[in-house]
């Protein structure tokens, strides 16, 4: 088989370049190494950025977003018991979209299937090959059967732990790296949000998370230790420790139920550079990983798939050096989101105490950090420049 870019991943960031690319006629396959119900099953991330919603809007891929996501125009902080709410869209002219990842993950597979456009699912031992010349080829079995896609370009969207980056001399890249002593305890249950927008909680418990998929379903995340298991925290230990860590008003109107989905996620800051290597673009989690704290995971793999779809439609148009700066203008994005993400988890989640925990200069610096912040309208226009999304540029 020919195409003009493969694509390794069906996740949002696959399906996402894969429709724009369609949509400017410009040849592509999708090669996921997961059944397609692997991929739908998995729960992550629900605030798209503004950026995010115009490149679904831009794919065709917007109408069911549009008739049920939840347009968000704050957010709220909370620290000494005390909700302080910062006004997005006066701040900034802009909203984010409350939305799940999983939704916008099957409106893209929908719209690839109505346009019989080519995907592989369940593929088995996926490789690529002369990615430093002009004809890199994927190859991949399925059914029993070997297949080899040759292409231009190979986008690898296939997250943090796939072939792609893995493929990659270990002498052309740099990694860069940041673990946090600490993980999200995180539960799905199909109950009301205890408010119609995101509640971020500094607590000396540890942070919290107020977060929502849709008025009847609702996403709650405790701060937990990283020796923590599932098992060991039962649905009503989980809403206790959750109604601990909110104001006394707050709590008295959280519904509780049985939870749909629980999970403990690590937390990491991580970024490859460069993200080019010859025919081959890293895209997404692939190149970089920002902890959950803002919001920022899907919507800079969207990010990247934006400048991306803009270097290749330059590439088929005359213009083949516009692929040389992908690189360079995605990871600047990156960076600036991953010093966000950093900055927002340094400043709402409680430390250990030999990383400045509670009671320590730094569980200060926090608090006055957190009481300049709402206090002051420069301050909370930067937050919010960087929460709604910062532009492609």
């Amino acid at each position: 088989m020919k195409t003009q870019v493969a694509i390794i991943g069906a996740g949002p960031s696959g399906l996402l370049l894969g429709q724009l690319l369609a949509k400017s006629g410009i040849a592509n396959v999708v090669i996921e190494q997961r059944s397609a119900d692997y991929v739908l099953g998995r729960i992550r991330a629900g605030v798209l950025e503004q950026t995010t919603v115009d490149l679904l809007r831009e794919a065709g891929v917007c109408t069911r977003m549009d008739a049920e996501g939840l347009p968000h125009d704050g957010v709220e902080l909370c620290f000494g018991g005390q909700r302080h709410r910062i006004d997005l869209h006066g701040l900034t002219g802009k909203q984010v979209m409350v939305y799940g990842q999983t939704e916008v993950t099957r409106d893209l597979m929908d719209a690839r299937s109505a346009a019989g456009l080519p995907t592989a699912y369940a593929a088995e031992d996926v490789a690529v090959h002369g990615f430093d010349t002009a004809t890199p080829s994927v190859s991949y079995s399925l059914d029993g059967v070997r297949h080899t896609v040759q292409a231009d370009v190979i986008a690898g969207c296939d997250g943090f732990h796939g072939v792609c980056r893995a493929s990659v001399p270990a002498t052309a890249i740099t990694l860069h790296q940041k673990i946090y002593p600490f993980g999200w305890l995180g539960v799905l249950a199909d109950v009301p949000p205890v408010s119609h927008e995101l509640i971020y909680v500094h607590h000396d418990r540890g942070f919290a998370l107020c977060s929502q998929r849709s008025r009847t379903r609702s996403r709650y995340y405790v701060q937990c230790s990283l020796d923590d298991t599932v098992e060991q925290w039962s649905d009503a230990s989980f809403w206790a420790e959750l109604k601990a860590r909110l104001p006394a008003d707050t709590a008295a109107q959280l519904i509780t139920g049985p939870s749909i989905e629980k999970s403990i996620a690590p937390l990491r800051s991580f970024v490859a550079e460069p993200l080019r290597f010859g025919r081959l673009m890293l895209v997404g989690d692939a190149g970089h990983i920002v902890p959950p704290t803002g919001a920022k995971g899907l919507n800079l793999a969207a990010s990247d798939v934006g400048y991306l779809w803009q270097a290749l439609q330059g590439f088929y148009g005359g213009r083949p050096g516009d692929l040389d700066h992908y690189s360079q203008r995605a990871l600047a994005r990156i960076w600036k989101a991953e010093r966000f993400s950093w900055w927002m988890t340094s400043l709402m989640h409680r430390f250990p105490e030999a990383d400045g925990g509670s009671g320590s200069f730094g569980h200060k610096m926090q608090l006055a950090e957190l009481d300049y912040l709402v206090s002051s309208p420069a301050a909370m226009t930067a937050l919010a420049e960087n929460y709604v999304g910062l532009p492609l540029v």
